[in-house]
């Protein structure tokens, strides 16, 4: 054999070696940067709805809930704090929630779907400080025609038990509803983030 013969068996063998190990480094490659494409479980369940057993919730009751990574309040109202909702109409910027984009089953007095049960995301509209909740009447600090509601420390905006908020105070709109739905024996569970 002499030096000028070429190894064509050599020649193939190397050629499909250094084939599949460039396929494998592009597929090493183009695995992370394809999966990047694709959310995350953590971000799949932050944007997920959620699930509250509000069966055991009692009247004048507030229980916290997170979605989306954002307190949302659920208020089970008694009836007097659902009859004093109207006393505070003259009061508030926007009382029946016409001027804000909001699903069409919160723009009336109560915010809700249900006159007793309220859903809303714990969140002041003005610089996103999360409101106390202040349910007691006429307490020395908020003044003799506080009616229960929401008071954020941050800056003194002021929400009442309807999330409406009153005029004068920082805040430019009602806290935000999210999209909620009752379901199960007598309603007893409440998801929000859908309410198809």
């Amino acid at each position: 054999m002499s030096d000028q013969q070429v190894d064509n068996s050599k020649r193939r063998f190397l050629l499909v070696a250094a084939s599949g190990a460039g396929a494998v480094a592009v597929a090493g490659v183009a695995t992370p940067f394809i999966a990047s494409f694709f959310p995350s479980e953590r971000a799949k369940a932050a944007g997920a709805p959620a699930e509250v057993n509000i069966s055991k919730l009692e009247p004048g009751q507030k229980i916290d809930v997170e979605w989306r990574g954002k307190p949302v309040w659920v208020v089970k109202r008694t009836p007097e704090m659902v009859a004093n909702l109207p006393k505070n109409d003259p009061k508030l910027v926007d009382p029946k929630s016409e001027s804000s984009d909001q699903p069409s089953y919160c723009q009336n007095e109560g915010r809700s779907r249900k006159p007793d049960i309220w859903v809303a995301v714990g969140v002041c509209t003005h610089l996103g400080c999360s409101p106390t909740f202040r349910p007691e009447l006429a307490p020395a600090d908020l003044g003799p025609e506080w009616l229960g509601g929401f008071y954020c420390p941050c800056h003194g905006s002021k929400f009442d038990l309807a999330g409406r908020v009153f005029s004068g105070v920082p805040a430019p709109t009602n806290l935000v509803i999210p999209p909620h739905k009752f379901f199960g024996d007598a309603d007893s569970m409440l998801l929000i983030g859908e309410d198809q």
